[in-house]
């Protein structure tokens, strides 16, 4: 049986190497190279062959970087000689980010292959631009507009009036309904975009649910992760900025409105109303209460509970959240205090 753990596997990654390795520096956006070489792939530090390229993400690693048998390598300024011999150095300020984009060189998103399967239920008045892939068990509802080259997974189900910009990824067996997208959206599988929001009011009588008579609007360039679910407002439209990074299982309640490329890890909660300003990152499992702003580029440690506003630039963690200075004081506190008590007897 293949091995599973080989990046850029063939069984399930098409390759469009190989490449002149000034073609890769230029992908990478690297200064051209000192030698001409032909790149086949991508592989670690370890496991790479002369005909392959790595890169040095952290310091830490640079044995393993003078180890490389790599064709080539991506590293950072100052690091290019403790680069063996036999491979060529290309200097980046931000390695990841050049091999994120060689990785795109090599391994580009598949383009959709245009037409409907006969199995897809398709509205009538729905709009569907020709170059669309529409696949198997999909339903389209009515009014609903599909973009250039976008790809509606199979199962997935876009409903009434639902717009989809140039480009859009839409995951087998997701569902977005009252949501308007921009384009280059990726939708992961089993997402849920649109839906009721989780918004009532008590009386003496029971329940009584609370209409929720607003949309989603999702910005362009954003990815939003599987089985994550973003609900539509209730009096003002639900919005994900452009650029913007949603994980799996990320709960975005009603009204909430997430800025500008903001990273928002798994597990994350963001309650009713909240607002959240450009650039923050929000570790896993954070909750965030109704009603909330966190200013821009603020940093929410993962598991932080956020019940009053966030400054912009903060970083806080804990709960309820607060500086993390002021947090690591106190368990320093703390930590002498329970030294100074007796042992057991």
């Amino acid at each position: 049986m293949a091995m599973l753990n080989v990046v850029g596997n063939p069984r399930f990654f098409a390759n469009t190497g190989p490449h002149r390795l000034c073609a890769v520096a230029a992908a990478a956006g690297c200064a051209p190279a000192s030698a001409e070489v032909l790149i086949s792939g991508l592989a670690s530090l370890e496991a790479a062959g002369t005909d392959q390229i790595s890169f040095l993400a952290d310091i830490r690693h640079v044995a393993m970087l003078e180890r490389t048998h790599a064709g080539a390598v991506l590293v950072s300024p100052g690091t290019e000689n403790r680069v063996p011999a036999g491979s060529v150095a290309l200097v980046t300020q931000d390695p990841v980010a050049s091999w994120a984009r060689v990785a795109a060189l090599f391994h580009p998103v598949q383009a959709p292959e245009p037409g409907t399967h006969a199995s897809a239920v398709i509205a009538q008045s729905a709009l569907i631009d020709p170059s669309a892939e529409v696949c198997a068990h999909a339903v389209i509802g009515a009014r609903a507009e599909i973009g250039p080259r976008c790809r509606i997974g199979p199962g997935a189900v876009i409903g009434d009036g639902v717009v989809l910009g140039t480009d859009c990824r839409i995951g087998a067996h997701a569902s977005i309904s009252h949501a308007v997208l921009g384009a280059r959206v990726f939708v992961d599988p089993g997402a849920r975009i649109g839906q009721q929001g989780f918004g009532f009011t008590i009386t003496a009588g029971g329940f009584v649910t609370a209409p929720q008579l607003c949309g989603v609007v999702i910005g362009d360039d954003v990815e939003i992760g599987a089985n994550t679910t973003i609900d539509r407002g209730a009096l003002r439209d639900t919005v994900i900025g452009a650029g913007t990074r949603i994980d799996n299982l990320v709960q975005v309640a009603h009204n909430v409105r997430i800025g500008r490329h903001c990273a928002i890890a798994a597990q994350v909660g963001i309650s009713g109303s909240a607002e959240i300003d450009d650039f923050v990152a929000i570790g896993g499992q954070a909750g965030i209460a109704d009603h909330m702003r966190v200013g821009a580029k603020a940093r929410i440690g993962a598991q932080s509970g956020v019940m009053s506003t966030i400054e912009a630039g903060a970083v806080v963690v804990s709960s309820p959240a607060r500086p993390v200075r002021e947090v690591f004081r106190e368990i320093a506190v703390l930590k002498k205090l329970a030294r100074r008590q007796p042992g057991p007897p």
